[in-house]
C-alpha cells in the first residue's frame, strides 16, 4: 500500500466531514498538517480529485503545500487514528 499524502491517505468519501477541524490538524515533521482525505472532505470532493487539482495547478500552491508521507509515518498514523 502506498504511503499517504499530507496536505498539507485516507478514504475517498466526499461525504465524510471532519467532526471538528481542530481534531483533523496533526503535527508531522514538526509542521501542522491535514491529511488529504480530511481536506478533500472539507471541500466536498474526493481525495483523488483534490490531489489531481494540486498536481494540475502546482504553481498556484506553495512548495510545501503537500508532501508524501514516508511508509513508517503512514503506518504510525494509521496506528493512532
Amino acid at each position: 500500500m502506498p504511503a499517504g499524502r499530507a496536505a498539507t491517505g485516507g478514504q475517498d468519501d466526499p461525504g465524510r466531514q471532519p467532526d471538528r477541524l481542530e481534531t483533523r490538524i496533526l503535527t508531522l515533521r514538526g509542521v501542522r498538517v491535514m491529511l488529504d482525505a480530511d481536506l478533500a472532505a472539507l471541500y466536498g470532493v474526493t481525495t483523488k480529485a483534490l490531489v489531481q487539482a494540486v498536481k494540475r495547478n502546482r504553481p498556484r500552491f506553495p512548495d510545501d503545500f503537500i508532501f508524501q508521507l514516508e511508509p513508517c509515518e503512514s503506518l504510525d498514523l494509521r496506528s493512532h487514528l
